[in-house]
């Protein structure tokens, strides 16, 4: 078990995307005090997967639209206004066997809390090319719900990488937008169930592109097009889009957990029905990191405010 400090926190945030700001901001105004670690390394940067977001159009209040980093510093600016404590630290390890919960910094420093609210989050899983990386947020995104809208896709070709459902929720939802929605799968039968195959198969907008592999992103300021393989033949080709979207999975940030809580078979954190609460009395979760299928920022939000008032009340009944 992680040695624990003298004193014991009311309650420690973890994680600092829309989930954990938005619990901040509800704790803090409850007089929670509460300090929240923001992360550095493990499952990304401060501030989740909006900071590598360019524009947001879906988030209420903004009608023209946001800048990803400038949503997350406004919501991290009033969780500091409010009282909030940050500590740009990921944390290593938790002890939840007995309460005030243990919790450890990379850093090696030691704390305790008599509640935890869990928001670290899911990485999207991406490929490891350098034009993918060069291209991220300039024709290259995870998330075709929250960037298919944008003007630059609109009216234009755009591609799905992946199988599964979600590749097939999303190259649905691209044709609301796109001329032609190319869903490239690298084997020559998708991963979805029964009733999302037949969807994009019968879909007047949808070409299934089977056996392909995305080897390169073309495009110098912005994504061009597609470099692909064919994995049964080998034979290359290109092909052009405006977007691609990757829908190839996504890893939710638990590890530091190291099992102490239930998670489903995915690695979502399983939180109770009509509840942010967990299978360990005491630890909450919001966020992504328990979301596996909406994955917006509002929905994020939504969720932290419901733990934190969760975490407020479960605080007084114990007292």
């Amino acid at each position: 078990m992680p040695e624990t400090s003298k004193n014991p926190e009311k309650l420690i945030i973890i994680g600092s995307g829309p989930a954990g700001l938005t619990a901040a901001v509800y704790a803090a105004r409850a007089n929670l005090n509460p300090l929240l670690f923001e992360g550095f390394q493990d499952g990304g940067i401060p501030g989740g997967q909006l900071m590598i977001t360019g524009t947001v159009e879906n988030f209420p209040g903004f009608p023209d639209g946001i800048s990803g980093p400038e949503l997350m510093q406004n919501m991290r600016a009033q969780a500091e206004k409010l009282g909030t404590r940050m500590i740009m630290e990921d944390v290593a390890r938790v002890g939840l066997s007995s309460r005030p919960f243990a919790v450890v910094s990379s850093g090696e420093e030691p704390y305790a809390a008599s509640a935890l609210i869990i928001a670290t989050g899911a990485t999207a899983n991406r490929l490891p090319l350098d034009s993918e990386k060069r291209l991220w947020g300039r024709g290259v995104s995870a998330c075709a719900v929250c960037d298919g809208a944008l003007p630059v896709f609109r009216g234009n070709p755009l591609a799905v990488i992946g199988g599964g459902d979600t590749a097939v929720e999303e190259a649905v939802h691209l044709t609301q937008f796109a001329s032609k929605v190319y869903l490239i799968h690298r084997r020559g039968e998708l991963r979805a169930s029964k009733i999302m195959r037949e969807r994009a198969s019968s879909h007047p907008k949808i070409e299934i592109l089977w056996n392909k592999a995305v080897d390169e992103f073309i495009g110098d300021a912005r994504l061009s097009g597609l470099k692909l393989r064919d994995t049964a033949t080998g034979a290359a080709s290109e092909l052009a889009v405006a977007g691609a979207f990757e829908a190839i999975g996504h890893r939710p940030n638990t590890g530091f957990l190291q099992g102490q809580i239930e998670v489903d078979s995915q690695g979502y954190i399983v939180t109770k029905p009509d509840s942010s609460g967990t299978s360990v009395n005491g630890v909450f979760a919001a966020g992504d990191v328990q979301d596996p299928r909406y994955r917006q920022a509002v929905t994020a939000a939504a969720s932290g405010c419901k733990a934190a008032l969760s975490v407020e009340k479960w605080l007084h009944d114990i007292c």
